[in-house]
């Protein structure tokens, strides 16, 4: 691997908390959640009627007509979500297109469309553009196209670990060469009546339907599943030499990635811990940090009995019994929900604001502390810490594991 440094440079999101990066980490730090009743279909006789929907959203600002009749709200979340990040980062992508690329992830793709389109069979009224708006592929594909990007593009498929290899993936095309800034990221617009009848279906969500705003509650002895959340994060990595050629703003470094498989269920993690712990280890060493430097954990944990335990298992094996209760381990889902596909890249974004303001985002509803989950998890309120390093942690159905570590930047003086 080429030793080339890699600088997050912009961050762009639509989530159910904002409309932006700024106005959502502002109330996740406020320790304010989005969870509510379902408005986007009637949900009436669905044994989960309760989601965290993203509100507001207007897509005409970052499409045109023509465009917005061929893509599903994945897409144009994916699509917001990268042009504000094009715009934080003030990087011009036309001064050299071939070497700008995009990794969009997604774990269902354009749900809403796939179902128009079977119920468009029986009348034989099928939209021309209708398969590939349902395709997972087609965020990062509207992405290059629209900010007329040319350099790799991918789609990577981890369900809830996809964007958090989507970024992996991007870094790894920078240190690699193949590119020097990389749009990475993930989308996701999955409340709509097939998917949450399906996740219902598997006993994956919480039925607290009497009590939506604090149904997602990781970490908590009552949780009881997750809640479904929806939106889109995208951050610009950037090779840092390239970034301070054109005096860019830089958030943090992303200085190590890590990937493994449990091997072990299709949907529960190995409750051992051991295959989430391999990639967190792995993305220690690949960026050259110690267990003992690590200050800060945004953790998976998505609020169901079986994973917010395995996690805990895990981080404790990974960076040593002693390390793991004496450091701040968070889970944003209290907040946002679990956005799936999209839920690695909003908590990276979230990982590195918490670097760049040197605070901590609590998880919010825990109440009764469980023994099994026995780690700083930061209740109901944040934390002013210094954070130096700071590790993502995103696992996904199919046994994905993908680790993400950021650093602050720190300059290299010359000569050394």
């Amino acid at each position: 691997m080429r030793d080339r440094r890699v600088a997050v440079t912009g961050l762009g999101a639509v989530t159910p908390l904002g409309s932006d990066v700024e106005a959502t980490w502002a109330r996740v730090v406020a320790g304010e959640g989005s969870g509510a009743s379902v408005t986007s279909f009637a949900s009436d006789g669905h044994p989960v009627r309760i989601g965290c929907e993203v509100q507001g959203f207007e897509p005409e600002r970052w499409l045109d007509r023509r465009s917005l009749r061929r893509t599903d709200r994945f897409a144009q979340f994916a699509v917001a979500a990268a042009r504000m990040a094009e715009a934080d980062a003030m990087v011009d992508v036309a001064r050299a297109p071939d070497r700008v690329g995009a990794s969009i992830a997604t774990a269902q793709g354009g749900v809403a469309s796939l179902a128009e389109c079977c119920a468009g069979v029986e009348t034989a009224r099928i939209h021309p553009s209708a398969v590939t708006a349902f395709m997972p592929n087609m965020a990062a594909g509207f992405v290059s196209m629209e900010l007329g990007l040319r350099g790799p593009v991918g789609a990577p498929c981890a369900a809830c670990a996809a964007s958090a290899m989507a970024i992996g993936e991007g870094y790894d095309a920078i240190r690699l060469g193949r590119a020097e800034v990389m749009f990475c990221g993930g989308s996701e617009a999955g409340i709509t009546p097939i998917a949450m009848a399906g996740f219902a279906a598997m006993r994956a969500l919480s039925r607290r339907n009497e009590d939506p705003a604090r149904a997602s509650r990781p970490f908590d002895a009552g949780r009881d599943g997750f809640v479904m959340g929806e939106g889109a994060a995208v951050l610009v990595l950037e090779e840092l030499e390239h970034a301070q050629a054109r005096g860019a703003r830089i958030y943090a470094e992303l200085a190590g990635y890590g990937v493994s498989s449990d091997s072990f269920h299709m949907t529960e993690p190995d409750p051992a811990g051991v295959g989430q712990a391999r990639a967190m280890r792995a993305a220690l060493a690949d960026a050259g940090v110690e267990a003992d430097e690590v200050d800060y954990v945004n953790a998976h944990a998505s609020s169901t009995s079986v994973g917010d335990v395995s996690e805990t298992a895990a981080i404790k094996l990974a960076l040593g019994e002693q390390k793991a209760r004496s450091i701040p381990v968070s889970s944003t889902k209290g907040a946002t929900g679990h956005c799936l596909g999209a839920a690695g890249a909003v908590e990276a974004a979230f990982t590195v604001l918490a670097l760049r303001d040197d605070v901590v985002p609590p998880t919010i509803n825990f109440e009764t502390p469980d023994p099994l989950c026995d780690l700083d998890c930061v209740p109901n309120t944040s934390r002013r810490v210094p954070v130096q390093v700071a590790m993502s942690n995103s696992f996904g159905f199919g046994g994905h594991n993908a680790v993400l570590v950021f650093r602050e930047h720190q300059a290299v003086a010359a000569g050394g």
